[in-house]
């Protein structure tokens, strides 16, 4: 698959005055054209930040280095002008929280319509209807009325497809959805990630799924990559990942979903929690909390290697517990959280 997006070793560091805290700590990634590919991990992983660093949205105290490559060109530390012309118009984000993303002081269709002037330069008429076409596009009833609404006169899912249509605005190569769904009931949430999916085909867009739910995750993506304190631990095709997972802080996430048709258990959660950027633990970040950790765990950093054909993971101890893992997880549906 011919590569859209290529990260190589990205790094944020936070200046917060008194000491440099360290948020990400190497990541590489690669998104092909029209792929979907998921982003899991829990929350302070890493996950937004890799994007929000790549596209300059970080502010003045973040520190990006490394290398994000689009169409021949290093995103890392490109002019602000450069960045300007690929946000929203190479690369589109969605939010988890539409009310914050959308200003509550203009009409939605002056925010829609201001989107494919900087990004098309349509303008007057044929801006208008573009507009309309798109709201139609994500499946909003009554657009040429909701051109005149305001954002708070709109439900948490009409404002959502509202910011899918401004994303799509732009005829974006890839769409990075952070937490698309989460203030969403679970029928609007199928709904949504309907959308996205046949806008992904009819128009081959690249999609990264930014989920703390794994089975979203595994209905709407091709690959899936697992953050863990600022590092992709593991990486494989959907179906690998989820029926062969090789690192263990993946299969805590696989063990930690209720089995939706079987007996009643307590969930089996991961116990402590993610390391803060400023106190990282030597060696594996996630030896603290990992029952198989020993030795050079505790003071040796894995790499991201291939394990087996496209199935990349960064523990020491992957080979050993293999056979462990895949007694606990081989025959587990991952579970779903929508109809």
């Amino acid at each position: 698959m011919e590569p859209l997006v290529s990260i190589r070793n990205l790094t944020v560091d936070f200046d917060l005055g008194r000491r440099v805290s360290r948020a990400l700590r190497g990541v590489d990634l690669t998104i092909g054209r029209g792929e979907a590919v998921g982003l899991v991990g829990e929350s302070g992983c890493g996950k937004s930040i890799t994007w929000l660093g790549i596209l300059g949205l970080l502010g003045g105290r973040a520190k990006v280095h490394g290398e994000a490559w689009l169409d021949g060109r290093n995103l890392v530390g490109a002019p602000v002008s450069e960045l300007e012309r690929v946000r929203g118009k190479r690369i589109a984000l969605i939010f988890q929280d539409p009310s914050s993303s959308l200003n509550p002081v203009h009409r939605i269709g002056r925010q829609l319509t201001e989107a494919l002037k900087l990004h098309r330069g349509l303008s007057g008429a044929e801006a208008k209807a573009e507009a309309l076409r798109l709201l139609d596009r994500v499946g909003i009833p009554a657009a040429r009325q909701r051109m005149n609404d305001y954002p708070h006169q709109l439900s948490g899912g009409m404002n959502q497809r509202v910011m899918i249509a401004m994303a799509l605005a732009g005829e974006p190569d890839l769409l990075v959805a952070d937490e698309p769904t989460t203030a969403l009931d679970a029928t609007i949430q199928a709904q949504i990630l309907d959308l996205l999916r046949e806008i992904r085909e009819d128009s081959n867009m690249a999609m990264v799924l930014i989920s703390h739910d794994l089975g979203v995750v595994a209905e709407n993506t091709d690959r899936v990559a697992v953050m863990y304190a600022g590092r992709i631990v593991e990486q494989a095709p959907n179906n690998l990942l989820f029926e062969r997972p090789r690192h263990p802080y993946t299969r805590g996430l696989l063990n930690a979903l209720p089995d939706l048709e079987g007996p009643r258990e307590p969930l089996t959660a991961i116990p402590g929690s993610v390391p803060e950027p400023w106190n990282h633990p030597a060696g594996c970040a996630f030896a603290p909390r990992c029952d198989h950790a020993h030795g050079a765990c505790h003071s040796e950093i894995p790499s991201l290697a291939r394990r087996d054909g496209h199935h990349l993971s960064a523990c020491l101890r992957t080979e050993e517990m293999l056979g462990h893992m895949l007694d606990d997880v081989s025959d587990r549906e991952p579970a779903r959280s929508y109809a």
